[in-house]
C-alpha cells in the first residue's frame, strides 16, 4: 500500500477538517440565531441578528462551554396552567381571534411559541368561575357508588378549548390535579380546608380513575396526576389539607393498586406544593410500597429555593421532577424584573435541578384579573395573556418567560452540559432535531459580553442588561 507523505497529510486535515466539523453541525456557532427579549429596548422575543449585539469592546474572558456528550434529563414540556376561568375567557373571543390566538400559543410556526405542556383542574380550581365537582349531592347525602358522577360541567369550556389545542398540537401532555374532593368526603363538609375522611379513600381512588376514564373517552387523555394540589394550604377556595402519612397510604393502599389493575397508564405525581417542605415528598418516598407506584414529585416555589430540587434528585435519581406553578403578581408586574426572577429561578434554576417540566401559573384572565373563585381565590394572578371584551389580546410576562424555552425546547429534548456563570445564567438543550439551544440570563445592570464555546467553534455574542437570550445552532 502506497504511503501518503506528511505534507500531503497535513494539506488534507487543512482542507477537510472544517468539513468535518460542519458535518457534525451543519455550520455550527457560524449560523447562530437569536431570539431576544430585551426590556430596555423594547424588544420581545424577537430574533435580531448576532453581531447586532456584539460590543466593541473585544473577546469577552467570560466562557459559555456547551458539551452535549453529557446529557440529563429528558424535557416533557413548556407551559402553563388551563384553569377553568383560562377556557371561560378564551371561549368569549369571536371563533377567529380564538383560532388564532390558540395557533400562537400551542402551533409550531413562526410567529407561534409551541406551548407542549398544560396543567388542568379536576372540578374547579381558585381559577374558576364557581366551585364545583364531578359528583355533587344534596347536603347530608353521600353517594359512594358515584352514580351522580358527570364531567358534564367541564362540556362547555374547558374540554372544547382542549379540543382546539390537541387538533393544533396533538402530542401535547396534560396533567391533571385535584383543589378539593367533593364536599360530602371531605371532614368540614365544605369547599375550604378539610381533610379527606379515611373512610372515603377507597371511592375517591375510584372517583379520580372514573375522572381519567371519563376525559380519556372524550379524546383529553390525562398524562399525569397529582394527588392534590397545595396540600398544605388549606385556606385557599377550594382547597383539602392533606398530611404526607395520608397522601401515601391513600397512594399505597387505594390508588396505586387501583391503577395497576386496571393497567391505567397516568403517572402518579405526589406533593404539588412549595420547596420549603421537601421533607413531605421524602417522607413518602421512604416508604418503599408507595414509592413503587409514584413516578415523582411536583414543586411550587412560593416557599424554598429553588435548588432543593436537586436534594430530592440526588435523595432519590430514579424518581422524575416537575415544576408545576407560579404566578406573576398583578400589583407588581414589570417586565424586567418579572423576566429576571422567573427565568432566573424557572426556566434556568428548575430544569439545572433536574426538572422535566415547567409550568407558570396561569394561561390566560379577562381584564379583571379573572374568572377567579370568591376570596381567598386568587384575585392577584395575572395570566400569561389578558383577553379583552373587544376580542383583543395582551401579551404579559409569563408569555415571554415561557416562550423563551417553549418555542425551542421541544419535548424528548435532553438537558446537556453548560458552563455554569453566576454573571451569566445559563441553561442549555438538545432537541431530537438535533438542533442545540441556549438559554441566557443578564441578570446584571450593564451589557455582558460572553464566549459560546461549542465543538471547537467560539462565537462573541452580546446581552443588554436585563435581557434574556435564547439562542439555537444546528
Amino acid at each position: 500500500m502506497k504511503k501518503i507523505n506528511p505534507f500531503t497529510l497535513s494539506l488534507l486535515l487543512i482542507l477537510f477538517l472544517p468539513l468535518l466539523s460542519n458535518a457534525q453541525g451543519k455550520n455550527g456557532l457560524q449560523d447562530l440565531q437569536l431570539w431576544l427579549t430585551a426590556p430596555d429596548k423594547n424588544i420581545r422575543l424577537a430574533l435580531v441578528p448576532v453581531d447586532s449585539l456584539t460590543s466593541s469592546k473585544g473577546p469577552s474572558e467570560i466562557p459559555i462551554d456547551i458539551n452535549d456528550s453529557i446529557t440529563y434529563q429528558s424535557i416533557d414540556g413548556f407551559g402553563f396552567s388551563l384553569t377553568g376561568g383560562s377556557a371561560i375567557v378564551l371561549n368569549r373571543l369571536s371563533h377567529e381571534r380564538r383560532r388564532a390566538i390558540l395557533h400562537e400559543l400551542f402551533g409550531d410556526k413562526t410567529g407561534e411559541i409551541g406551548i407542549s405542556y398544560v396543567r388542568i383542574s379536576v372540578g374547579s380550581s381558585d381559577m374558576s368561575d364557581h366551585i364545583f365537582t364531578y359528583d355533587e349531592v344534596p347536603p347530608g347525602a353521600q353517594d359512594t357508588l358515584l352514580t351522580n358522577f358527570s364531567i358534564d360541567q367541564e362540556m362547555h369550556d374547558l374540554i372544547p378549548v382542549l379540543k382546539d389545542i390537541l387538533t393544533i398540537n396533538p402530542k401535547l401532555k396534560i396533567m391533571a390535579s385535584p383543589w378539593t374532593a367533593p364536599l360530602w368526603m371531605k371532614t368540614n363538609n365544605n369547599a375550604i380546608g378539610g381533610e379527606l375522611k379515611p373512610q372515603y379513600y377507597s371511592v375517591y381512588a375510584n372517583y379520580l380513575f372514573k375522572y381519567i376514564g371519563s376525559m380519556t373517552a372524550v379524546g383529553i387523555p390525562i398524562d399525569a396526576l397529582t394527588i392534590q394540589n397545595e396540600p398544605l394550604h388549606p385556606g385557599n377556595n377550594p382547597s383539602m389539607y392533606m398530611t404526607a402519612d395520608a397522601q401515601s397510604a391513600f397512594i399505597k393502599m387505594y390508588l396505586g393498586p387501583l391503577f395497576n389493575h386496571n393497567k391505567c397508564n397516568t403517572k402518579i405525581i405526589i406533593y404539588d406544593h412549595n420547596l420549603d417542605r421537601i421533607d413531605y415528598p421524602l417522607s413518602i418516598l421512604d416508604d418503599s410500597i408507595t414509592k413503587t407506584f409514584v413516578d415523582g414529585t411536583a414543586f411550587h416555589l412560593y416557599g424554598g429555593s429553588i435548588d432543593a430540587m436537586e436534594y430530592v434528585h440526588r435523595k432519590y435519581p430514579d424518581r422524575n421532577l416537575y415544576f408545576t406553578e407560579q404566578m406573576v403578581d398583578s400589583r407588581r408586574v414589570n417586565l424586567l424584573n418579572d423576566m429576571d426572577w422567573h427565568v432566573k429561578n424557572l426556566i434556568i434554576g428548575a430544569t439545572r435541578n433536574w426538572s422535566k417540566v415547567v409550568l407558570e401559573w396561569n394561561l390566560a384572565t379577562d381584564a379583571d384579573l379573572g374568572p377567579h373563585t370568591q376570596r381567598p381565590g386568587c384575585d392577584i394572578c395575572l395570566g400569561g395573556i389578558t383577553v379583552f371584551p373587544n376580542d383583543s389580546v395582551s401579551r404579559n410576562p409569563g408569555y415571554y418567560i415561557i416562550g423563551h424555552a417553549s418555542k425551542f425546547v421541544k419535548p424528548g429534548s435532553r438537558r446537556i452540559y453548560s458552563k455554569s456563570q453566576n454573571d451569566l445564567l445559563n441553561v442549555a438543550f438538545i432537541t431530537p432535531n438535533k438542533e442545540k439551544v441556549l438559554i441566557v440570563l443578564n441578570p446584571q445592570k450593564s451589557e455582558m459580553n460572553f464566549n459560546i464555546h461549542y465543538h471547537n467553534q467560539n462565537r462573541i455574542c452580546s446581552l443588554p442588561p436585563g435581557a434574556v437570550g435564547t439562542f439555537v445552532w444546528e
